[in-house]
């Protein structure tokens, strides 16, 4: 198949997964009922609408961030926790919610997206000069300082109530997001994503190894700096709005990489694109199991991404082997 028609098979894709997130879940509400005045046009414009877009957003931005990343640190089991920014947003997520924040209007996105900006100044601190390597661990260091300090938090929480928020608001989910949520997400995802999508010439330099990529003249920390912001908006963005929901940017750029090739550049916007059809699907399913309630989608993903992690595993120590 040609690159122009998986593009377009990818675009057809989306689409489709993005109805079907607009109609999916206990009562389906079908097109007819979009713009009626009553209780199905009521869900569709108050619900439905701001969730579909949410995952359409959140979806394409960790798409993305798994793509870059694997390809700046030429690792295919790095994806966005890698650089600690998921963590240390959830973190200010988890202090807004313990402290009463995410009572105020956008405290909870707001402490969230400050926790993502401070891990970018941490990170940009720890791994200069570092290149990839001081990069990682520097990510690696953050992620368990962030990762502890959750728990700390959690297990000092002053009631059950307050304990149980917590976590149900990290294993993430779409679920009752408003339109107001999109809005104030959207312009963070925005700007991190045109970022990352300048990375392209660079990451394909960066194939022939560091010194080689030098030679053809890229600025190296610029593109340092370029990743860690453009994760750091559009992923901080996306933990503030939906909590955590992890392993997209981990299997959908090998599943892109089969049909486009190993060129970094090449499975950017494909890598997008299949993320957002990945976590559309998902949240949509997600709705469809029976009963009362419905599963959270950072658990749906951490169902589906943990087996796909092991078989990545076993394939590359086979490899290596």
């Amino acid at each position: 198949m040609t690159s122009r028609f998986m593009t377009g098979l990818l675009l057809c894709l989306t689409l489709a997964a993005f109805l079907l997130s607009l109609m999916a879940g206990k009562v389906w509400i079908w097109p007819m009922s979009w713009a009626a005045d009553n209780a199905d046009g009521w869900i569709f414009l108050e619900l439905r609408l701001p969730r579909a877009l949410l995952g359409l957003c959140v979806g394409a931005v960790l798409g993305l961030s798994g793509a870059v990343l694997q390809g700046y640190l030429r690792n295919p089991l790095a994806d966005p926790t890698v650089l600690g920014v998921s963590a240390s947003a959830a973190l200010g997520g988890v202090l807004a919610i313990f402290l009463g924040i995410n009572l105020v209007p956008f405290g909870l996105f707001g402490c969230a997206m400050i926790g993502a900006g401070a891990s970018i100044l941490l990170l940009l601190a720890i791994g200069r000069g570092g290149g990839p390597i001081g990069f990682i661990l520097g990510g690696m260091v953050l992620s368990t300082l962030a990762g502890a300090l959750t728990a700390f938090v959690i297990s000092i929480a002053p009631n059950p109530f307050a304990a149980s928020e917590i976590i149900n608001w990290l294993m993430g989910a779409l679920t009752d997001r408003l339109m107001e949520d999109v809005l104030t997400a959207l312009p963070f995802m925005a700007i991190g994503v045109l970022l990352l999508l300048t990375t392209g010439r660079a990451l394909d330099a960066l194939t022939l190894g560091e010194n080689g990529a030098k030679s053809l003249g890229i600025d190296l920390f610029r593109l340092q700096w370029l990743i860690v912001l453009g994760v750091g908006l559009s992923v901080g963005a996306s933990v503030a709005v939906s909590g955590v929901v992890g392993f997209v940017g981990l299997i959908v750029p090998h599943l892109i990489r089969s049909f486009y090739g190993e060129q970094p550049s090449r499975i950017l916007v494909p890598s997008a694109l299949g993320g957002a059809i990945l976590t559309l699907t998902a949240d949509s399913l997600v709705r469809l199991i029976p009963g009362p309630g419905e599963m959270r989608l950072g658990i749906a993903m951490a169902v589906l991404g943990a087996p796909f992690f092991l078989l990545l595993l076993l394939r590359y120590r086979k490899g290596a082997a």
